[in-house]
């Protein structure tokens, strides 16, 4: 990076070098001709990761926002790629919309659908539901597939008491017109997912959220640490159970 920086390279987007090695890797191969799910497992096998791991798919998705505010010289209006936003503008703009660039012409990648399908129980991280689930969702067969399971996904709430631990999460939940919390994500929700653990601080919210017609538990769900984050797998598991 430092080098690339000497020579007037762009460096906003700022890596360590195992970072950049993974990425070259990737690009080398996807010249070559492999398929992302192929490269994925490669990288996974030389790393020494035990589990399956495969891609949402092997067609090219991208995230693209529209900026609400005029931001670091690009003016409100205009659609920039998600690490713009997020890395170069460090998500600290507003936002008016997100679309999917080529999801609606992609297709999962061998053994996603499977993998939902199988899966004793589909756990669905505390991640933003908006940029991080929404990619995923957005696969035709994928929200369906989800569907089909519904009773055995369980999902963790992103927002404790109306924010999101890291990220932008609740503000754009709140940009784009949703409610920034445990009830806001259960209403996202609801049609693929069958239980949602939120935090105990949203103790009180337990009833809101089941009137959108998920089953709510109420877990600690800040993993400040590895018995903490091992009790709310426990928890997460048994709830589909």
């Amino acid at each position: 990076m430092a080098e690339l920086e000497r020579i007037g390279g762009s460096t906003w987007f700022r890596l360590g070098d195992r970072d950049l090695a993974t990425h070259l890797y990737r690009t080398q191969r996807l010249a070559e001709g492999a398929a992302l799910h192929e490269v994925t497992a490669e990288i996974a096998r030389a790393r020494g990761v035990g589990v399956h791991v495969v891609p949402m798919s092997d067609d090219a998705v991208r995230t693209r926002l529209v900026l609400a505010e005029d931001a670091d010289g690009v003016l409100a209006g205009t659609e920039v790629a998600f690490q713009h936003y997020f890395v170069r503008l460090r998500h600290a703009v507003a936002v008016r919309s997100v679309r999917f660039d080529g999801a609606a012409a992609a297709s999962p990648a061998p053994g996603v659908l499977d993998a939902i399908g199988d899966a004793e129980v589909v756990v669905v991280s505390p991640s933003n539901p908006v940029v991080s689930i929404g990619p995923i969702l957005a696969v035709p067969g994928v929200r369906n597939a989800l569907a089909a399971r519904r009773d055995q996904v369980v999902a963790v709430s992103p927002i404790v008491a109306g924010a999101a631990l890291k990220g932008p999460a609740d503000r754009l939940l709140a940009e784009l017109g949703y409610e920034s919390s445990a009830v806001g994500v259960a209403r996202l929700l609801a049609e693929w997912v069958g239980t949602l653990v939120i935090d105990e601080q949203d103790a009180h919210l337990k009833d809101a959220v089941e009137s959108e017609g998920l089953r709510a538990v109420v877990a600690p769900t800040i993993m400040s640490s590895p018995e903490v984050a091992a009790s709310l797998a426990t928890v997460v598991l048994d709830a589909a159970r």
